[in-house]
């Protein structure tokens, strides 16, 4: 008797996913990561952060958001199903990955990353219900969601290259800066939950408590650290045309460019405008384009070409003749 196969195995023992098929299932995750942070940005800009008043039901008597919760209830039990199609997301990209032959344990591995920071910021969404959107608990859902966006993009990319060792594109003080880049782009993302859990939108209309400081001041070390980001994303974009970088790898640092110029303006107009919900959420969706470019920029630095399998010696037609 053989080994019992686990349900994935027996998958893809009977199927394997195609080189496209695979890239989209994991851009499907990608997609639905972006997803799942816009709607929970608008949880939090309805009001509607405590429209399901516990977890993981909505309400101590029901699993489901009742008339009497009304329009809030239905925003938050909402987002918590899209939750599930998310879960869904991974789990297509968990099994094209795992389908590929020869098998690639790397990026089965990714795969299943994502999977976990799924499990764990639902379960940390319902810690920041429990007590009442205390905006540390807020702040620290959105960077984890801004986590499991990492590591989708990461595979995405990962699914268009081989498991060869990484070979660089382009010379190493121009990889330092895409470090420089990267930590700093997580760092205004960072700063960017300080300008929030201090400000005006709590997420539901009752006295949420806030982070201790003005919100003008945060907003305005945001903005310094998004000036630092523009700054060394204009001087990768000027070094790439001097190295003669590849061609897709300066299509990347043009396309950070232009996120970050539409990003900035967003982010001053909504300040001089005193916030406006639409803007926020206009805001929120360009944080996650700028990272997915800061991502893809760094990620396009370096190649792992396909492993060329050895090709068998041809046999000696003389020996053949013996």
């Amino acid at each position: 008797m053989g080994p019992v196969l686990t349900p994935l195995a027996l998958i893809a023992r009977r199927w394997t996913p195609s080189p496209r098929t695979l890239r989209r299932a994991a851009l499907s995750a990608v997609m639905m990561s972006v997803l799942i942070i816009i709607t929970g940005g608008a949880v939090r800009l309805t009001g509607s952060g405590l429209g399901c008043d516990t977890w993981p039901k909505c309400t101590d008597d029901s699993l489901f958001a009742t008339p009497a919760q009304g329009f809030h209830g239905a925003v938050e039990f909402g987002n918590r199903m899209l939750t599930y199609v998310l879960s869904a997301a991974v789990g297509w990209a968990i099994i094209a990955v795992r389908s590929v032959k020869p098998r690639r344990r790397g990026l089965t591995r990714l795969a299943w990353v994502q999977f976990w920071i799924v499990l764990s910021n639902a379960v940390l969404g319902g810690i920041t219900v429990w007590m009442g959107l205390n905006p540390w608990t807020v702040a620290g859902h959105f960077l984890a969601a801004n986590a499991l966006l990492t590591v989708a993009v990461v595979t995405w990319h990962r699914t268009g290259e081989g498991d060869t060792a990484p070979r660089p594109r382009v010379p190493r003080p121009v990889r330092r800066l895409s470090w420089a880049i990267t930590i700093t782009s997580g760092l205004l993302i960072a700063l960017g939950t300080t300008v929030t859990g201090s400000g005006k939108h709590a997420g539901d209309s009752s006295d949420v408590p806030r982070m201790p400081w003005d919100w003008t001041v945060a907003a305005h070390a945001h903005a310094i650290a998004a000036w630092v980001v523009c700054a060394l994303a204009i001087a990768m974009w000027l070094v790439l045309r001097v190295v003669d970088a590849p061609d897709d790898t300066r299509a990347r640092a043009r396309d950070l460019l232009i996120v970050l110029v539409m990003q900035g303006a967003v982010g001053y107009v909504q300040y001089f405008t005193g916030v406006p919900e639409i803007l926020v959420a206009a805001h929120m969706l360009g944080s996650s384009l700028m990272w997915i470019a800061v991502l893809r920029l760094a990620l396009s630095l370096r190649e792992r070409p396909p492993a060329i399998p050895a090709i068998p010696a041809q046999a000696d037609p003389e020996l053949a003749k013996a």
